[in-house]
């Protein structure tokens, strides 16, 4: 699942997850700060129970809980082409 840090400190690989009852529920796999976003955005693997978006857990960032929502991915949606005409040299559609 994605993963949504309302902080602006990137969630790492390794952190735990937590529900709402503080109990652990899955670990995430990978995260950083996105420049699109202008926020830290986090992939994990949670428990189903828990893995809806927009459902509120927490992550250990740094020996801390910091809040976070699960949200859906992709977190930014796919363009249909990079760089425009000027980048392929051909004309857009």
């Amino acid at each position: 699942v994605g993963l949504r840090p309302e902080g602006r400190a990137p969630v790492r690989a390794g952190a735990a997850v937590r529900d709402r009852h503080a109990r652990p529920v899955g670990r995430v796999s990978s995260g950083g700060f996105s420049p699109v976003l202008g926020a830290p955005v986090a992939m994990g693997y949670l428990d189903a129970a828990c893995a809806a978006p927009g459902t509120a857990v927490s992550v250990s960032i740094r020996g801390r809980d910091a809040a976070c929502r699960v949200a859906a991915l992709p977190f930014v949606a796919p363009r249909v082409r990079r760089g425009g005409a000027a980048a392929t040299g051909r004309p857009a559609p």
